[in-house]
């Protein structure tokens, strides 16, 4: 499969409680009309941006069941899911967040815990 633009994200996997986030584009002036030079921006300690891409959540343990032999091993390690989900808009801490440049794209690589708050287009029911 060759990658193209539309597909070239899909080869990306994100490890643990982590996602990519695409930032959102900063309004260049202040609600009262002063213009922001691009530096003043990207030193925002709130950054906020789209999810792209979700880890697969926390790694659980392994249960030891060493005293049942028969039963087999089976080392499919489980996770429970993150709260983030693609497509969700991140309000996230710039200082968790680690910057990347893919394909000539800005992206941030956040943890969960840097995430301080989400909006889903869905109606939650």
């Amino acid at each position: 499969m060759k990658v193209t633009s539309d597909n070239k994200l899909k080869k990306l996997i994100l490890v643990g409680d982590r996602v990519l986030i695409k930032p959102k584009k900063q309004t260049e002036r202040t609600s009262s009309g002063l213009f922001l030079p691009p530096g003043v921006q990207e030193k925002e300690k709130i950054q906020s941006g789209y999810i792209i891409k979700v880890g697969p959540g926390y790694p659980l343990p392994l249960p030891s069941d060493e005293d049942e032999v028969w039963k087999g091993k089976e080392e499919q390690v489980k996770y429970i899911p993150l709260q983030a989900e693609e497509g969700d808009l991140a309000i996230f801490l710039q200082k968790g967040a680690i910057e990347v440049v893919y394909e000539d794209e800005k992206y941030f690589i956040v943890p969960q815990a840097s995430i301080l708050m989400l909006e889903r287009e869905d109606d939650l029911a």
